[in-house]
């Protein structure tokens, strides 16, 4: 379990990111979260691996503190959260497959990380993902030559390989095209009900939330204004998070997203 205990985040300029918020993620449960830019999504995801510092409150793992982890107990908990991001953050002059190796590295040891030496068990968990996700075919492609889905697919095979518990996805399909964005959304959705790892996800499309969460969590000035099941996220909920009403920027196409759930 992921347990928020009225966790809290000021940034420098007295910008409050996260205000006292409490919450409990299960495990192995699938969890969107939705709400402006701003709003504290990134923020709230973050908090989770320790990349951004906690100012008030706490974040347990298992019942472990993340805010006073020392830096080995923080290298612990990082090593079974895989991080998605929204850029991809590949290194492009290599190949896929070294990339998704990359997700080896914490348990390879001070000297094969260095020179990057991975054992044949490395290289067959990290096969393994890229099947996971339907892209093996390109293991010994630059990553460079990759379009913006594959690469974010890429991305996912790499937290595979890390055999997270937790995997946390940061705007995983802000930069893809509607089509590609459900393909992503799909792997997501198929490794949370496949391996049981908990899956946390923000989105800014309302409806894609909507198809994917199986429980989503409103954000608006880094608080914690919704917290419910997927059917009960109407129009009105929306308003709430957000403001103002449904705009056609908050939806993604309504025939991209019909066609993905036939």
């Amino acid at each position: 379990m992921i347990r928020f205990e009225n966790a809290s985040v000021t940034y420098p300029g007295g910008v409050h990111a996260l205000k006292d918020v409490t919450l409990d993620i299960r495990d192995g449960e699938m969890l969107i979260i939705v709400g402006l830019s701003g709003a504290g999504k990134s923020t709230l995801i973050r908090v989770i691996n320790g990349l951004v510092p906690l100012s008030g409150g706490d974040v347990k793992i298992d019942g472990v503190s993340v805010r006073h982890a020392g830096s080995r107990q923080l290298r612990e908990i990082r090593s079974k959260i895989g991080m998605i991001f929204q850029t991809f953050n590949l290194v492009k002059r290599t190949t896929v497959l070294n990339n998704v190796l990359m997700g080896r590295l914490y348990g390879a040891g001070t000297l094969r990380s260095l020179f990057a030496w991975y054992r044949p068990e490395d290289i067959e968990i990290a096969m393994q993902a890229l099947e996971r996700v339907d892209i093996v075919e390109k293991a010994y492609v630059r990553a460079s030559n990759l379009s913006g889905g594959q690469q974010q697919r890429v991305g996912i095979a790499r937290a595979l390989a890390q055999q997270p518990k937790i995997i946390l996805a940061d705007e995983p399909v802000a930069s893809l095209d509607p089509p590609t964005s459900h393909v992503v959304m799909r792997d997501l959705q198929r490794i949370n009900r496949e391996l049981g790892i908990t899956t946390i996800v923000n989105l800014h499309f309302l409806d894609l939330a909507k198809v994917y969460g199986e429980r989503i969590i409103g954000m608006r000035g880094g608080e914690l204004v919704y917290d419910g099941t997927a059917a009960q996220a109407d129009e009105r909920v929306f308003r709430d998070i957000y403001g103002r009403s449904l705009t056609a920027d908050d939806v993604m196409s309504e025939a991209a997203t019909a066609a993905a759930t036939l």
